[in-house]
């Protein structure tokens, strides 16, 4: 977690909760189209008296909003898993006569495939939808009621949800965003923009209102945090687009640039200015290099291949630091290959995660959200309370990997089904509903709800908030197909969202607990294995193809994973105890590490991305030089998940200095060599933390 983002978690939670509700570029755009989307929806369901109006309406927030054609792919993909869980339904009930046995068991082993999606493959949204959708439909056979009533129950299920999946697919073609890369490229302007503005008024030593207005507006921006660019990357990664003058490894870039956006923030809003001129010449260096960034040019910037500040705890220390390891990313390539590694289209990365699945930690996280999702399941019936029928669906919709992030998905749900199922959705039962007389004013009720949950999600800190205020309020809302008149289901619903927190608490935090840091070494020790065989498969004898397949499936893991840990370094404030702020230390650590060593990966994946113009692969130094860090890669991530230390070696021993010094390799070298040292040097502070 970066210093800006930690300070921001000690704020009170109305500031946070008001920083977060701030306008960011899109946001208003993607509100609007979701509003849109379900009003769409809702007259259809309605005009064709479709049941299951509350998973529909939910269903529109679950889809990709980076592109159209990234919504039509996961709205396919979507209505395909609902289907499947609905065939899965049929065939356990038919294969098994409906043995009330069986019902339990496969909730069981649908919840522990489910978990396994999560975790296991690139597409993690479809293991939720997938176990959602099941613990509705299996449930339907616990009442006494027609078989062809259940069965057709079930239909309309998939019914209603294809439809308001069809009704946001069409939005998004319609009113969807285009030309992504631009949008992203100026993203990245106006973030280097205001960070260039920011430090070049402290070394003139400028005015202090001068110098607030400008920390303002970075803080800002790194409130926004990296999803909106995250968004715009995905969308270009979807539709194979053009990159234009994207930087190499875009997706990393982002988060980089995200952490440097949080250090620079802190360092603006907390910092006094003094008469130092170290300080003052400091800062103008870093808004040369800031400048340098917009027009797409670091190479200039100097002590590119230099070993980055040892010393990280003052505030312009971290912010140099975290520049540091954007500089050192690898820039001067040629033109096409800058293209290729810029990104990495959708097509070319694997469904399966390779090793997922045999992971012992993975398959611990699905057998946790399998018992949670079993004794829900099992009592709630026992108890014979089918309002609780909310338990189920909250383990599967916030069951997570880590104790933090689950907490902090737990504490989000409640809070949004307070808001949307006791106040909005109460509200609506006893005051408005009552007034309503046709469909035009219930479309503004619920247009007007839907425009507050979408504004909400829109947001990089409290967005699970709004999609769960939305899913409750529907919930509560569309029982049938006339106006609620009981208060009873809103108070059934929340009591189901209470017993699945305490079953969850219990499981995840008391039986089988994962702190948050400590998946996050996990995280980064798998960043240090695919760096490991990055080298290890550089002077393989594979095939090119085989080769660049590789290391592609190299480059989405590592990407993936950094963007992962900074976005479980957020959830580390949810980690209650005294060590709280030891834990908070220990994430901006394994944070800073991560992206040094992405640095280090993707050097190495610039120079060797074409392996048969690259005559120095043969050098014998070098494959030594690579042998030797793959074997230390492998040492480091040992020693950063079991917290030991890292055997003593001097790094001169990696290559001669006859290499270092040579006009052809030496570049190559020194700048492999400082990229490691640098990234000993953080791992390494890891032993004495949790």
């Amino acid at each position: 977690m970066s210093a800006a983002s930690s300070s921001a978690n000690y704020l009170p939670w109305p500031e946070k909760l008001w920083e977060d509700l701030q306008p960011t570029p899109g946001r208003l755009n993607s509100s609007l189209r979701i509003t849109l989307a379900t009003v769409l929806a809702l007259v259809l369901i309605l005009v064709w008296q479709m049941p299951f109006a509350a998973i529909g309406l939910y269903s529109i927030f679950l889809i990709g909003r980076e592109s159209p054609s990234v919504s039509l792919r996961l709205g396919v993909a979507s209505v395909m898993t609902v289907a499947l869980a609905v065939a899965i339904e049929l065939s356990v009930v038919l294969l098994t006569d409906n043995d009330p046995m069986a019902r339990v068991l496969s909730v069981a082993a649908i919840a522990f495939l489910a978990g396994m999606v999560v975790v296991g493959t690139s597409l993690p949204a479809l293991g939720p939808s997938w176990g959602l959708i099941y613990s509705i439909v299996i449930a339907f056979w616990e009442s006494h009621l027609p078989a062809d009533r259940l069965v057709k129950n079930s239909l309309w299920l998939l019914a209603t949800f294809s439809v308001a999946v069809g009704c946001g697919i069409a939005v998004e073609y319609v009113f969807g965003a285009r030309s992504p890369a631009d949008r992203l490229e100026e993203q990245l302007r106006i973030r280097y923009q205001a960070l260039e503005r920011m430090f070049s008024l402290y070394a003139r030593d400028a005015q202090p209102e001068q110098r607030f207005e400008a920390a303002g507006r970075v803080s800002r921006l790194a409130v926004a945090g990296q999803d909106g660019m995250m968004a715009l990357y995905n969308q270009i990664v979807d539709r194979n687009l053009d990159t234009g003058a994207l930087p190499i490894g875009t997706r990393v870039h982002i988060a980089m640039l995200a952490e440097l956006m949080d250090e620079s923030a802190a360092f603006g809003l907390q910092s006094q200015m003094r008469d130092d001129s170290d300080l003052r010449q400091r800062c103008a260096r870093i808004a040369e290099q800031c400048r340098g960034l917009i027009q797409g040019d670091a190479s200039h910037s100097e002590g590119r291949f230099e070993s980055g500040r040892r010393v990280t705890n003052g505030l312009l220390d971290r912010v140099e630091a975290a520049i540091h390891s954007i500089l050192v990313m690898p820039s001067d390539v040629s033109p096409a290959k800058n293209k290729e590694l810029a990104t990495l289209p959708s097509k070319a990365v694997p469904l399966f995660i390779p090793g997922a699945i045999r992971d012992r930690d993975n398959v611990t996280f699905a057998l946790k959200i399998s018992l949670c999702a079993t004794i829900c399941y099992i009592l709630y019936h026992a108890i014979d309370w089918p309002g609780t029928s909310s338990s189920v669906i909250t383990v599967m919709v916030t069951g997570l990997t880590t104790t933090g992030a689950m907490k902090q998905r737990l504490m989000f749900r409640l809070l949004g089904a307070t808001v949307g199922g006791l106040i909005l959705g109460l509200g609506a039962t006893a005051f408005v509903f009552p007034e309503l007389d046709s469909i035009t004013s219930l479309a503004i009720v619920v247009g007007s709800v839907a425009f507050v949950a979408a504004w909400i999600s829109g947001g990089p800190r409290f967005n699970y908030v709004g999609i769960q205020l939305a899913f409750a309020f529907y919930i509560v809302a569309f029982e049938g197909f006339s106006a609620p008149t009981q208060l009873a289901p809103a108070r059934d619903r929340l009591f189901g969202i209470l017993f699945a927190l305490v079953v969850m608490w219990f499981v995840f935090d008391q039986i089988w607990p994962v702190r948050t840091v400590t998946a996050m070494r996990r995280v980064l020790a798998s960043v240090l294995r695919s760096g490991a065989s990055l080298f290890q498969m550089v002077d393989s004898a594979k095939q090119h193809d085989q080769f660049q397949r590789e290391m592609d499936s190299v480059r989405d893991r590592v990407g993936k994973n950094i963007s992962a840990l900074r976005t479980m370094s957020e959830a580390v404030e949810y980690e209650f105890g005294v060590d709280r702020e030891q834990h908070v230390r220990t994430s901006e650590l394994i944070l800073r590490s991560s992206l040094t060593a992405a640095a280090l990966i993707w050097n190495q994946v610039a120079v060797l991305h074409d392996k048969q113009e690259l005559p120095f692969l043969a050098e014998p130094g070098l494959a030594e030089m690579r042998r030797r860090l793959a074997d230390r890669l492998n040492m480091l991530a040992e020693a950063v998940e079991r917290k030991t230390s890292l055997p003593a070696e001097h790094l001169g021993s990696l290559v001669s200095r006859h290499l270092l010094e040579n006009e052809h390799y030496g570049e190559y070298a020194r700048s492999t060599i400082a990229r490691y040292e640098d990234l000993q040097t953080l791992a390494s502070q890891l032993r004495g933390e949790i």
